[in-house]
């Protein structure tokens, strides 16, 4: 039997790749056993327990029921997507300091689902952050500490953003310009 095979070219983690994958394959078996991003979990395979979640174009998806080729020509983020050459995403940051991971084995796909609500909303309600977070199983723990992570990150990201606009005023009010220091005498030329 043979196995017909597409090249397909996807944006993953703002990388443009260009793959050849057998037809028939999802998103998440490409991330999972193409190219290598195995972080993503292959749990139930039916889109039941959220293992698999990535964002795409900022919108959580169970990549285990999407097709690869309904990836093209989108943004997709995993959780190797997530850090920056800075550090840990405050979400990956406050998941270690909250101990919201038990196994591990969910905890992938619930951060991609929560970084997706935490673009959308940086001050999320507790509810907001329970229906956000309803497609993802964890059978290690009551998800009180999972929700408690999430709540720390936007707080976080919160500050950053108050910090960054802050910042941005500040530079505003002087038009930008910064201060010259020169050898010349006040009133000379």
């Amino acid at each position: 039997m043979t196995t017909t095979h597409d090249i397909v070219r996807l944006h993953v983690n703002g990388d443009l790749r260009e793959v050849g994958v057998p037809t028939h394959y999802t998103l998440l078996e490409t991330l999972r056993y193409i190219l290598g991003l195995t972080g993503s979990k292959q749990g139930c395979d039916k889109g039941d327990c959220g293992a698999c979640t990535v964002v795409v174009d900022g919108r959580p998806t169970l990549s285990c029921i999407t097709p690869v080729w309904e990836a093209v020509g989108t943004e997709v983020i995993t959780v190797e997507g997530l850090a920056s050459a800075d550090g840990p995403h405050p979400l990956q940051d406050e998941f270690d300091l909250n101990g919201a991971a038990q196994c591990g084995f969910c905890t992938p796909g619930i951060l991609c689902s929560a970084s997706a609500l935490l673009e959308r909303t940086r001050a999320p309600s507790r509810e907001e952050i329970k229906d956000a977070l309803a497609g993802n199983l964890c059978r290690c723990t009551g998800y009180t500490k999972i929700y408690d992570a999430v709540e720390a990150a936007a707080r976080r990201l919160s500050a950053d953003d108050a910090s960054a606009d802050a910042a941005t005023e500040g530079g505003a009010s002087t038009g930008g310009a910064s201060p010259v220091e020169t050898d010349r005498e006040p009133g000379g030329v």
